[in-house]
């Protein structure tokens, strides 16, 4: 890995609004020093000394460093050490991953991600014995592909208290409180565990072209340990990690006392008491909350409409306890009735500290996937942020499919549109493991979303995976020093890609939508149309180090 003081990188093409003809660009003391053409970079390279390298692009793109938005490496690491349920399309089939698992680790916990009944051939997760005849007397927990709700052995339940609480009626599935306390327990795992799965994560994500990662951490989804190990191994790593705590705070001094009892190590900033501090569940668990029931209910429970997590009294409290304590608030919120309690909570904050002093702690809602139009407006009013993942309109959007059962065909859902045009700031993520670290899939699923109305330009959804989930955190110094843009006197985290046609492209359909004119003098992006082949990242930078590097780039002293 190179640690030079200064790289010049020539021959390609740069992203960067400070040159839309870019071709080389040189990172000196982990800060972009200039961005221009390749004649003057020959002038330039004259000038370096012997410890500096020369980068030979040979055509390849050179882009800002993603930044994933809203994450959970724990469990994104464990589909590389653990039960990977992501592809399985039966009964049958999940059960024996599972034996197969519990056979080669006898003893150790079963520990698995990614099943969705839906996609099932029989409709419906497997039944409490049928689980308990693939891993007898196992400690078994596989969480569904939404991660609110999971599978859960006898022996889980019972070491774990869970028995007869919320979310727990006897079977194998559990949500709600059963949820959280059974996952809890299911991932008190050793702190070597717990790195290797860190490592796993951090590593896929830097090979994916991200270079920061925004944690979303709580009591009940990895503990102040997890989050300690995570910001160590970051560290290691060379991954830059945002950490967010969920757990609501009732004034300024207890917000303060939760920062503090994290422990996190000198230097490490806790960004919020935000992130996943759920205001609801999930639209697949038919946990969120909605106004409505939902549309393929149980017969046995027509009216069910999910689940409100918190009071408007208690997230107001939260808004104004982190006002006072100078941390950045923020809930996650799904369903359209969780949002209006969201929305009464900021009107009740606002009342108290007022209006403008609430909106520069620039609020963060995770997901707002069921937002109407007066709902987008409210919002906008009370200028929060919102972290939003295109790929669930990709992977669960359309007539036909999971959310067009859970809540009827013509529900509008994840308008990153609409909250664009709002004039809301977009931060995206991929709250992975949920969907795939994917950033361009990321990108393209806002460029092509199912509704149509909804699309925004490529250009548009890679600053909201890079500037705008930069400027997402509460952290000014952000605003200060350009990260996510390629510009002199900007971080060094960048990106270098292997990548077909370069075009701008536009999320309407009346004019052309391609096009590669330079005379746009529009930076231009790699063709992210239906049938493209996605870039390949040939190695990432932070801080001017590189963290990922395929060995694919001729590299030589100056």
């Amino acid at each position: 890995m190179s640690t030079a003081t200064r790289t010049l990188y020539r021959h390609g093409a740069v992203y960067s609004p400070a040159d839309p003809y870019a071709q080389a660009l040189l990172v000196e003391d982990g800060t972009v020093a200039w961005v221009g053409g390749d004649e003057a970079a020959d002038s330039l390279a004259g000038g370096l000394g012997a410890d500096d390298r020369v980068v030979d692009l040979a055509g390849a793109l050179v882009t800002p460093a993603f930044v994933d938005g809203h994450v959970h490496c724990f469990d994104t690491g464990l589909l590389a050490t653990g039960v990977d349920l992501t592809g399985v399309r039966s009964v049958g089939a999940l059960l024996d991953a599972v034996a197969a698992f519990a056979a080669a680790h006898p003893g150790e916990r079963v520990l698995g991600h990614g099943w969705d009944e839906t996609l099932l051939a029989e409709g419906r997760p497997p039944t409490s014995e049928e689980l308990e005849r693939a891993a007898p007397g196992a400690l078994v927990y596989l969480s569904r592909v939404d991660v609110h709700s999971a599978l859960v052995s006898r022996r889980l339940v019972d070491e774990a208290g869970a028995a007869g609480l919320p979310g727990h009626d006897g079977s194998a599935r559990v949500e709600r409180d059963a949820h959280h306390l059974t996952r809890s327990h299911a991932r008190d795992v050793p702190a070597g565990v717990r790195a290797a799965a860190h490592e796993a994560a951090l590593r896929a994500a830097l090979a994916a072209g991200i270079g920061t990662l925004h944690e979303m951490s709580g009591p009940f989804i990895g503990g102040p340990d997890d989050l300690r190990v995570l910001v160590g191994v970051a560290a290691e790593v060379g991954a830059r990690v945002v950490p967010y705590w969920g757990e609501a705070a009732t004034d300024a001094d207890h917000a303060r006392a939760l920062v503090a009892g994290l422990g996190l190590p000198a230097g490490v900033r806790l960004a919020g008491l935000a992130g996943d501090l759920s205001a609801d569940g999930s639209i697949g668990s038919r946990t969120a909350a909605f106004r409505e029931p939902y549309a393929d209910n149980d017969p046995a429970h027509p009216t069910h409409a999910g689940h409100a997590y918190l009071s408007a009294d208690v997230m107001a409290d939260h808004l104004v306890a982190c006002v006072g304590a100078g941390v950045q608030p923020g809930f996650h919120v799904i369903g359209d009735a969780a949002l209006d309690t969201v929305l009464e909570a900021l009107d009740r904050a606002a009342d108290r500290l007022g209006g403008a002093r609430l909106a520069t702690s620039r609020v963060r809602l995770e997901h707002v996937e069921t937002a109407d139009d007066a709902q987008v407006a409210a919002l906008a009013r009370h200028g929060v942020v919102a972290s939003m993942q295109p790929l669930f309109d990709a992977l669960w959007g359309g007539d036909d499919s999971l959310y067009a059962r859970r809540l009827g065909a013509h529900r509008r859902l994840n308008r990153v549109g609409a909250v664009a045009a709002a004039g809301i700031p977009l931060a995206f993520g991929s709250d992975s493991p949920v969907t795939p670290l994917d950033p361009w899939g990321t990108v393209a699923a806002a460029a092509f979303h199912h509704d149509e109305a909804e699309r925004i330009s490529a250009r548009a959804a890679f600053a909201a995976s890079t500037r705008g989930a930069h400027r997402a955190a509460f952290d000014d110094r952000h605003l200060a020093d350009a990260a996510g843009v390629l510009v002199p006197g900007a971080p060094a985290d960048l990106a270098v890609w292997e990548a077909g046609e370069l075009v701008v492209q536009a999320p309407d359909d009346r004019i052309q939508a391609w096009s590669t004119d330079p005379r746009s003098r529009v930076p231009a992006l790699p063709d992210l149309g239906p049938g493209s082949l996605r870039p390949r990242c040939l190695r990432t930078v932070v801080a001017g180090r590189t963290r990922h590097d395929t060995g694919e780039l001729i590299e030589a002293g100056a």
